[in-house]
């Protein structure tokens, strides 16, 4: 009798014995709980609206109980339209007003002292009173410093002007509850067919992360401490991105939707790692934007209807471990590869059928995108350049009318642009810089830029469409230049796309600090930072295009200099968005001279991303950065005014990443 491990029933001996592996149900639970029923719901459709922790209690649960509103657990009329979304959403927000307003008429004076941390009723008034910054929970300044030698301007942190004490148990993503995802494996053994011993174990991720504990009065995982939090914070921070931004290439998870994925036993740590440590690292703009969307509507769909979407995925883990953990030998290369190649084959293989176009986008994608979270610069194991894999799904971004179906969208304030094109605008545009040709969808960009349209670029990746836009249009003059371009007309492209860049300049205060007094990331601030980041690299890369370039020039230093002080507010650190900036750092770093702010800056980021700095695109342009300056400096002490171009010291190292 012989024991074999597979995912499918295969013939064999009269005599057999073979577990099947099955991975079963992703539930994005609210609570705090260390693990959540494999058939949790998400919550009743008012609180999921709202973006609020349901209790689910029935008839109804205590936050609309509370508020006096309807409480929906089947899903309404409305959920499905967004305008009708809108117009409830508006209702909701009125009788929230109205009840609060009555509760702070009725609520009775309390009196506290000094040092009496405040009663954490739900009604609780949101007045002054309890100003005394000894109470605070944890320390702005100290939780979210972001001094790098800079002298922050004084109105920013500032503690006698901070609002009362806040007692936010979410710091990362306080915005949105947190949720978690289940992962069940089922092990059965069959002998001769017949069903034997049955094994079950569930293994649970979530995106919870405690506070620091220093200086906090109760315990983070407090209900009550949460609701106090969830009554204050509507006062003093901004609405995130609406919902259902885009047009997802799979239906949304629904409350006690089970998600089923099949992986082989020997397969399944790969699956635990990708959802527990990868997932989170590949769309952070998103998930600020909409908490739990890059996995409830992106990735665990796709894993679950796609299997070289899979196989993609695995690959990646796979990756992933052996750059952060250190992991060396055959076994850890042998998985890359295997995953890989299937990858690959698949991919192969429907090209060939010339069916399953849009999961083909989506595997695709995967593998080019993805790869810019992990992985270190020497990886030596043999792939497929990114570029080509992009010509593949050019050729699927055509097949399935991408670029026809967002330029339809132009004057469409509502429209949703499809996901799978935003993405590969983001990769299209940036990814022209690395080898110094014309986006392939430029014209459609132009098109949207001409009609002030939404691509959706600053919901997913940070910057806005417009700015993006002007990039593209640079890297379409620098196609040209290379080509040949005669040098009067060049200059005279550079000097109005230059102008068309400073109609973009944001009026002065726009830049702030992205952390509300409660200690939330302020999404639409983050994303006029990020776009202040992207915009003064635009105009570095720009000026880049001048003939006899210096680096050296005076308006240079000064846009490498502020684009150093606008980094001063982009939070840093392994949970910050440095990662998120690889191509701005690239541009502006490599014209650096040796002394400056920027470099100083740089080392420190790196420093607070500790071993995060190491692997993706930012440990890759991390090691760029130090040849590029390494030449470039030699060259400027012993006097030569050329310098080398970053491109140049990439294919001299034989590198062919996509550094964004």
């Amino acid at each position: 009798m012989a024991a074999t491990s597979s995912t499918a029933n295969a013939k064999q001996s009269p005599a057999k014995m073979h577990r099947r592996s099955r991975t079963g149900k992703y539930n994005r639970a609210t609570g705090n709980d260390a693990r959540t029923p494999l058939t949790a719901r998400a919550g009743c459709f008012t609180c999921r609206l709202r973006r609020k922790k349901c209790d689910e209690g029935k008839p109804g649960c205590r936050a609309c109980k509370h508020l006096g509103l309807k409480c929906e657990y089947k899903r309404p009329m409305w959920w499905s339209i967004n305008e009708q979304r809108r117009q409830q959403k508006e209702v909701i927000k009125n009788i929230i007003k109205r009840t609060k307003l009555s509760e702070k008429t009725n609520q009775p004076g309390v009196q506290l002292s000094a040092n009496t941390p405040p009663s954490l009723c739900h009604s609780l008034p949101t007045s002054d009173g309890f100003s005394d910054v000894r109470t605070r929970a944890v320390s702005i300044e100290s939780q979210f410093s972001l001094d790098f030698n800079h002298v922050s301007p004084p109105e920013f942190f500032d503690a006698t002007s901070m609002p009362p004490p806040q007692y936010t148990p979410y710091p990362q993503q306080p915005l949105f509850s947190p949720y978690e995802v289940d992962i069940k494996t089922e092990r059965q053994i069959f002998v001769n067919d017949m069903p034997t011993q049955r094994e079950s174990t569930i293994s649970t991720f979530s995106t919870y992360q405690p506070p620091p504990v220093h200086g906090t009065p109760f315990q983070p995982d407090s209900w009550v401490q949460q609701d106090y939090f969830e009554s204050r914070r509507e006062s003093f921070t901004e609405e995130p991105v609406e919902f259902n931004f885009f047009d997802f290439p799979h239906d949304p998870f629904t409350p006690g939707h089970q998600a089923l994925v099949q992986v082989d036993d020997c397969d399944q740590h790969l699956l635990n790692h990708f959802i527990g440590n990868v997932v989170r690292l590949i769309f952070p703009i998103l998930e600020v934007n909409q908490h739990g969307s890059a996995r409830s509507d992106v990735i665990l769909p796709a894993l679950e209807s796609n299997k070289t979407y899979l196989h993609c995925c695995l690959s990646i883990a796979a990756q992933h471990l052996k750059a952060t953990q250190s992991i060396e030998g055959a076994e850890i290369d042998n998985d890359i590869m295997r995953h890989r190649f299937a990858t690959v084959s698949e991919l192969c293989e429907a090209l060939n059928r010339d069916t399953d176009h849009a999961q083909i986008l989506e595997a695709t994608l995967g593998m080019i995108f993805f790869q810019c979270s992990v992985g270190r610069p020497d990886d030596s194991l043999p792939d497929i350049p990114w570029h080509q894999h992009y010509q593949a799904a050019t050729s699927l971004i055509q097949k399935l009318e991408l670029p026809q179906q967002l330029v339809q969208l132009n004057g469409n304030n509502h429209a949703q642009p499809p996901f799978n094109m935003t993405l590969a605008a983001w990769i299209d545009i940036l990814g022209a810089t690395m080898l110094g040709r014309t986006p392939v969808f430029a014209d459609t960009y132009r098109d949207k830029h001409l009609a002030n349209s939404s691509a959706g670029l600053a919901e997913l990746m940070g910057c806005e469409d417009k700015i993006m836009f002007m990039i593209s249009e640079i890297a379409c003059l620098e196609a040209l230049k290379l080509d040949g371009m005669e040098e009067m007309q060049l200059c005279a492209h550079i000097a109005m796309l230059g102008e068309q860049i400073s109609l973009l300049e944001p009026a002065a205060g726009t830049i702030a600090h992205v952390y509300s007094p409660t200690g939330a990331i302020r999404p639409k601030q983050l994303g006029k930072n990020m776009t202040a980041v992207y915009r003064l690299a635009a105009r570095i890369y720009l000026c880049s295009l001048v003939p006899d370039f210096d680096r050296r020039g005076g308006m240079i230093s000064n846009l490498v200099a502020a684009l150093t002080d606008a980094m001063f507010y982009i939070p840093a650190g392994s949970d910050g968005f440095d990662r998120s900036l690889v191509w701005p750092l690239l541009i502006a770093g490599s014209v650096s001279l040796p002394g400056s702010s920027f470099r100083n800056m740089f080392s420190d980021r790196v420093g607070r991303l500790g071993d995060s700095a190491e692997f993706g695109s930012f440990g890759r342009i991390r090691e760029l950065l130090k040849d590029v300056w390494r030449i470039n400096d030699d060259a400027s002490a012993r006097g030569e005014i050329q310098s080398v171009h970053w491109r140049d010291v990439m294919r001299q190292k034989g590198w062919d990443f996509l550094l964004i």
